[in-house]
């Protein structure tokens, strides 16, 4: 780890595990099962891959009010990401996060930044986040 990159905590926190840059947008009310942590929209470009664990760096969100209450399942199941990397702030993904804070789950960082900051990030490698929102990697 060589390099970083900076963006806006939206909530602070230390994590680390690899890198999944999805392709596209996605939408956590039926993109993502709950239970599992696989992405399961079958017409998304990264159908079939695992979040649990990872730093999932999201460009952009399909919106649904529905996506606070899929990542307090993540959370509460055990299966979320390690850290959320949003390409463009999602208040109602954050919501989620803060929710499960307040019912005593896991929580994790999430850390807006430009998807061309995004993009730059190694797919698939290890990364670290830290709790002032800077990527190493």
């Amino acid at each position: 780890m060589g390099a970083e990159l900076t963006g806006r905590v939206l909530i602070a926190g230390n994590a680390s595990g690899p890198l999944l840059r999805l392709e596209s947008p996605i939408s956590f009310w039926g993109g993502l099962d709950p239970h599992t942590g696989v992405i399961s929209d079958p017409r998304h470009p990264d159908h079939g891959r695992r979040i649990s664990g990872t730093v999932l760096a999201v460009p952009a969100t399909i919106g649904s009010s529905s996506s606070s209450a899929i990542m307090l399942e993540l959370l509460r199941n055990g299966v979320a990401p390690a850290c959320l990397l949003l390409g463009r702030h999602d208040g109602i993904l954050v919501l989620g996060v803060i929710v499960a804070r307040e019912l005593g789950y896991p929580v994790i960082p999430v850390i807006e930044m430009a998807p061309t900051a995004l993009a730059q990030l190694p797919a698939d490698q290890l990364v670290s986040v830290t709790e002032q929102g800077t990527v190493l990697y």
